[in-house]
């Protein structure tokens, strides 16, 4: 973990200090791991399937951040944080970024489009994210 980023990301006010709540952490890990299985139903709509996908990974994020005691109030940053948190490479929080901007578009446009590549980086993306974490969380009594 990069706490001296982090830190930074304090000092400008994209980040808050927040006291960690391992009953919020573990919900979130259990969010984010459901919605992840449910993406992986390939009955459901392409465009639910990114739904879920897109949720799972920020809720993922999220209980990473929260994990160390930050907190953030905007989405985008929750997925750039990644890098500190979880070491994740730019590559990767490049396409949850890319995924934060097409849910934008679908949510406040009703524009939304997806492909199957899209959605199948984006579960693959969230999985790493979600083993990282659990495994981040592992050692604490949650």
């Amino acid at each position: 973990m990069n706490r001296e980023a982090l830190e930074n990301l304090v000092r400008i006010h994209k980040l808050h200090h927040e006291a960690v709540d391992t009953a919020e952490v573990r919900g979130l890990i259990q969010s984010g791991s459901v919605r992840l299985r449910d993406a992986g139903l390939e009955a459901l709509s392409l465009e639910s399937r990114f739904d879920l996908s897109y949720n799972a990974a920020h809720a993922l994020s999220l209980a990473a951040l929260r994990h160390f005691g930050y907190r953030s109030d905007n989405r985008y940053l929750v997925f750039q944080c990644l890098q500190h948190t979880l070491d994740l490479s730019p590559s990767k929080w490049r396409v949850l970024d890319q995924a934060h901007r097409k849910r934008n578009l679908a949510e406040y446009e009703g524009d939304i489009e997806v492909d199957e590549a899209m959605v199948i980086s984006l579960m693959e993306i969230t999985k790493e994210i979600e083993r990282t974490v659990i495994a981040l969380t592992a050692d604490e009594t949650l």
